[in-house]
Order: C-alpha cells, then structure tokens, then sequence
C-alpha cells in the first residue's frame, strides 16, 4: 500500500475535521437537536427500524455534549492540522465505530449505517500510512505541533 505524502495526509484530516462539523453541528444545541431528532426517527423507520424513544432531557444533555466536543476537536484539527492529531482521530473514529456497530448488533437502528460507514472509512484514511518528509518536521522538534502552512 503507497503511503500518502505529508501534504495529501493533510488534507485528509482537515476533510474529516469539515465533514464532522456539517454532520455534528446539528448536535450541538438542544434547539438544533431538536430539529434534527424527528428527521433522525423518520429515517430509521423508513429503513425498517423502530421510531426513536421520546427525547428526554438527558438524551439532549449527552447529544449536545458529544457534538460541542466533536466541533472543538474539529475545529482543532482545522487550525492545527498534524498527524498526530489525524492518528488520534483515527483512533477516536475507531472506538465510535465500535460502539455504532455494538449497538447495531442489538437491532432496530438501521440509520447508524449512514454514520458507522464514514466512520470507519475516515479511520481507515487518517491511519493510512505517511511518507516521511519535510512538511512532518520544518524545522521543529515537535512535530505534532506542526501546522500545514509551516507557521510556528
């Protein structure tokens, strides 16, 4: 498998770190969420699922929790583009994708297809192997903390 250059691993990582904000924003405040979850149950029945259960407020609580974090960490990974960053997201997409698949496995909720297969695509891509080279390391002793325009 070639690896990808440096610049090419990027722009990955930034795609990932874009595609989650348009997928999570909507999880990001009760008021978006509450707008998203009736078109979420539609989907699932329409899929051959069950309805969603009755939103609670804890059910909102945890949703707008989880998707302030992913905007944060998108957007981290927007401003700060690395590799480590991009092979922690990897890692990060990895264990979402497990618990998506656990709770496929326990039926009814046939819309997480439309999350679990990005999630695992975009795993696959940020773990993807990286050449060596200068644009991982100008100059810097930590790398990690390496930006994509080379500014320190």
């Amino acid at each position: 498998m070639p690896p990808l250059s440096p610049l090419a691993y990027f722009r990955v990582t930034r795609a990932s770190a874009l595609y989650d904000i348009v997928i999570v924003t909507p999880f990001a405040t009760p008021w978006t969420f509450a707008l998203l979850y009736p078109q979420l149950s539609g989907l699932n029945v329409s899929l051959g699922g069950m309805p969603l259960p009755e939103s609670t407020p804890v059910l909102v609580l945890f949703a707008c929790l989880l998707g302030s974090l992913v905007l944060l960490w998108s957007s981290l990974r927007l401003v700060r583009t690395s590799l480590v960053l991009g092979r922690f997201d990897a890692t990060g997409r990895a264990v979402f994708a497990v618990w998506m698949a656990w709770t496929l496995a326990q039926g009814g909720l046939p819309l997480l297809w439309f999350y679990l297969v990005p999630e695992v695509l975009w795993a696959l891509a940020q773990a993807w192997p990286v050449a060596p080279g200068r644009a991982l390391h100008p100059g810097r002793r930590t790398p990690h903390l390496t930006l994509v325009s080379g500014q320190r």
